[in-house]
């Protein structure tokens, strides 16, 4: 068919002045972590709700006008309208936690960028958990009154949609997103027209047009290129989230960056903090840097001191293939032109995103750009930041790797978002209202104990008979859909027991979270879930990447190993994992299982939304787990072995006897051991265990705290110090940092002694004295510190301590004609054992986060 020009309108529902409200709320995010509202919609037509995944803009748009009459008519409707809408102009006008404690930080705008950001499974622009992640994170900021702005890109087909053929291998669909059946909000001019934003691809120009979604107090913005001004494969470049090839990915990400802060700029948003989650933005730093030296005159080397200052990134991959790299003759053709507006060499581009400088062949990784451009940089676990600062160490070639700067901020969940409406009440009724706004107060989680077990026991039982009843119906979907004979779908509604034991595995299948791996001895699994008396039942979910044939293996096992006859009964596959199934499965499963390989998993969150819903969790020390396990609050498989890549069978064997072993004597016992009232008494004390330990610490009320005052704030502060007084500071560390790398190679110990004798007692001081090359500094810009502690058995200092030595006055010209300057200090001896010590030099500068600069340190 011809091209035909095509006129645009826009229909909207036609709601009765009484019911506007409906629309006020529909578009506010807020309402899906407050179940009242939820309720307020379901209200509107439960059934329509349901079908329309849980949408109130498309339910509001399907609704019949003869059924908003009789709404508007409806006192009961109106007071539960009314009373929903006075809770949100509550809640938005509220005293916040971030004004009552940083109100004189008010003029700080953090911008947080994610390539995804699962908010409610009615927005499909996520994938999995690290989208599911960051839109916790912006309610969570939302909660808390963080001055935060999310920015992404709003993909046109989303993520895909799942479905197994008859052999139960992965199909993927990607249907078309709706957007104005979606709660997105037009960014325009004064003059109404559409905001557009530009950026520049090899050989054209792309524009963008800005969406916003609102999460409660904080916006999202998106940005959509899918516009008629572009060419067709321009147009695409927003289509899919992680679809495509390396081309659509470094595009995506140049304007998800790049586009992503011409679009903040536009909006009159410029950010004073950019937080990339993921290395997926990492352009953002240079576009921020861009546009410092366009508008103020500055060199790179100014502009970029005080973005560095003013950026922060958090890591969530724990492997180096998960994280982006390009050839170097694609950052060629997309930043060819780009670095002449940064008024630096080839060279110097590419070393921003390389390990090792001037390594032509290295690609360019986006991770170490982020890092490179950060003042924090961060983990998501504490274990994720020991693996972290391993896989980058090469950063910092001379740094022991213990002493790398990346730290590690735990993960958490939005509480209120996860937990069901029936615990909520129940904890409404024993907590108090507190569990809800203060969700990181220990104290008030330590009240679960006034919980009477009866009613804890029987909340939760109604929970996993509604698991059962939502996984039947999914399974007798997914048969009509295959064709499957009448027999076979009669029996889905036979499936699964709403009293048995009720273990659930949802999440992404790659192969090192082992989905198949409860299957290893099918003789003793059989064995387990066929126990009359005892009975167990498993019900697994999840999604492997498109292009990820071996995990796309491991569902079609699972899915065949579900219809066995002997197991066809006990098991089931939910297809098309989202953000419904999720909740479905945290809120009504006993037993949450997690196998990866330790230690690959960097945090992991789906155990976390069980927790709060009384669930117990079976896992891998590995990601959040090692730090939430205490013996008491769930299990755990192994110890924190890890394994090399030759002993994975070994491991495999091992692991899944550990399961065998832990459902054989601990888990199947505990849950059918009940009382005379039919209660599981050991299993509700350690539900409730689980609750008190687990809940407060592992939410995004928690983490994003952390975020503020470990991240955002120092970055604020650090940002405003650089760019007061037109960038003095920035231009004064810039001109230092020059002139300590031309002369760094000067600087050197040139020797260090100790008088005291050896062996020394407990409660002695050991004295050192070092001289040292200061080449062309002065002793104010370096510090000398004495690096010691124990030795390992290799004759390592595995746990470091630092005590800063004092220059002695003058400095004097050694024998090679530079200056040198003694240094005097001293160690304590506070307990017995074989020490170590030695001597370093790195360069010190009050405007530097920390004095780890990489390729300056000297040892001696």
């Amino acid at each position: 068919m011809a091209n035909r020009p095509i006129r645009t309108f826009t229909v909207l529902p036609h709601l009765p002045e009484r019911l506007q409200a409906l629309h006020k709320l529909a578009y506010n995010l807020w309402w899906c972590w407050n179940a009242d509202a939820v309720a307020l919609f379901r209200r509107v037509d439960v059934d329509l709700f349901e079908k329309l995944e849980h949408s109130p803009v498309k339910l509001l748009g399907a609704t019949t006008q003869e059924r908003f009459e009789k709404l508007a008519k409806d006192e009961g409707f109106l007071a539960h309208m009314d009373r929903v809408e006075e809770a949100l102009n509550h809640y938005m006008a509220a005293p916040t936690w971030f004004q009552d404690n940083y109100g004189s930080e008010k003029y700080a705008r953090i911008a947080y960028f994610s390539a995804e950001f699962g908010i409610h499974e009615s927005i499909p622009v996520y994938s999995g958990g690290l989208g599911v992640l960051a839109g916790d994170h912006l309610k969570s900021a939302s909660d808390l009154g963080i001055p935060l702005c999310g920015v992404s890109l709003m993909y046109r087909e989303g993520y895909f949609r799942q479905y197994l053929n008859v052999d139960g291998w992965q199909q993927e669909r990607y249907p078309e997103n709706d957007f104005f059946n979606l709660p997105l909000i037009p960014e325009t001019k004064q003059d109404g027209t559409l905001l557009l934003v530009g950026v520049s691809l090899p050989g054209r120009e792309v524009s963008a047009r800005i969406w916003r979604i609102q999460v409660g107090r904080v916006p999202l913005y998106l940005i959509d290129c899918n516009i008629p001004q572009n060419r067709p494969h321009d147009r695409n470049i927003t289509a899919q989230l992680y679809g495509g090839d390396q081309t659509t990915r470094i595009e995506q990400e140049i304007v998800l960056g790049i586009g992503g802060i011409r679009a903040l700029k536009a909006l009159g948003k410029m950010p004073t903090v950019c937080h990339m989650n993921e290395g997926h933005s990492a352009f953002c730093s240079l576009e921020r840097t861009r546009l410092l030296m366009e508008e103020n005159g500055y060199d790179f080397a100014t502009g970029s001191e005080a973005v560095k200052a003013g950026t922060c990134f958090t890591t969530h991959t724990p492997v180096p293939a998960g994280n982006d790299a390009f050839p170097v003759h694609m950052m060629d053709t997309y930043f060819g032109e780009y670095i002449k507006g940064l008024k630096i060499d080839r060279t110097t581009f590419l070393n921003l995103g390389r390990e090792g400088p001037n390594n032509e062949h290295e690609n360019f990784s986006m991770t170490v750009l982020a890092i490179r451009m950060a003042n924090t940089s961060n983990g998501v676990a504490k274990l994720h930041g020991v693996v972290s600062r391993k896989m980058w160490k090469n950063i910092w070639p001379e740094l022991p790797e213990v002493e790398v700067p990346i730290s590690s901020i735990t993960n958490g969940v939005h509480t209120q978002s996860w937990i069901s409406p029936e615990i909520g009440q129940l904890f409404d009724r024993y907590l108090g209202i507190q569990w809800d706004e203060e969700p990181t107060n220990f104290d008030v989680w330590q009240r679960i104990e006034h919980v009477p077990d009866a009613e804890l026991w029987r909340t939760h039982e109604r929970r996993r008979e509604r698991l059962v009843a939502f996984s039947r119906v999914r399974l007798k979907r997914q048969l009509v859909r295959r064709g499957a004979p009448p027999a076979e779908i009669e029996a889905a509604e036979e499936v699964l027991d709403p009293d048995a034991l009720t273990i659930g595995f949802a999440r992404r299948f790659a192969t090192y979270k082992r989905g198949n791996l409860i299957f290893r001895n099918l003789e003793r699994l059989l064995a387990i879930v066929n126990n009359e008396k005892r009975p167990v039942q498993f019900i697994f979910s999840g999604k492997a990447h498109p292009k990820d044939h071996n995990g796309k293996e491991l569902i079609a096992q699972v899915s065949q190993y579900a219809r066995r006859a002997e197991l066809r009964r006990k098991f089931v596959f939910i297809e098309d994992y989202d953000m419904n199934v999720a909740r479905y499965m945290v809120q009504g499963v006993d037993v949450w299982l997690n196998n990866p390989r330790r230690p690959l998993e960097a945090s992991g969150t789906s155990g976390m939304k069980v927790n709060c819903n009384g669930g117990l969790n079976l896992s891998i020390l590995d990601g959040w787990w090692d730090e939430g396990y205490l013996g008491d609050n769930g299990w755990a498989i192994g110890r924190g072995e890890e394994y090399s890549k030759e002993q994975e069978t070994y491991q495999d064997d091992m692991e899944s006897r550990q399961i065998y072993d832990l459902l054989e004597q601990e888990i199947v016992p505990t849950f059918y051991t009940r009382g005379s009232e039919g209660l599981p008494r050991a299993w509700l004390k350690r539900m409730k265990r689980s609750i008190a330990t687990n809940v407060p610490m592992f939410n995004t009320n928690r983490m994003v705290k952390e975020y503020a005052e470990n991240c955002y704030l120092p970055s604020y502060r650090r940002y405003n110090l650089l760019s007061s007084h037109q960038f003095e500071k920035a231009v004064e560390l810039a001109k230092w940092r020059s002139r300590l790398r031309s002369g760094w190679g000067q600087v050197r110990v040139e020797s260090v002694e100790s008088p005291a004798a050896d062996p020394l007692h407990v409660g002695a001081e050991m004295h050192v004295r070092a001289r040292v090359s200061i080449g062309p500094f002065n002793p104010e810009d370096l510090e000398v510190q004495l690096f010691h502690g124990t030795l390992d058995s290799l004759g390592e200092i595995s746990r470091p301590s630092t005590v800063v030595l004092v220059p002695v006055p003058g400095a004097e010209p050694s024998s090679n004609g530079t200056r040198t300057c003694l240094y005097t200090g001293k160690i304590a001896c506070r307990a017995s054992g074989q020490f170590g010590y030695c001597v370093r030099v790195l360069p010190k500068n009050a405007s530097l986060p920390h004095s780890f600069e990489p390729g300056l340190i000297a040892w001696g």
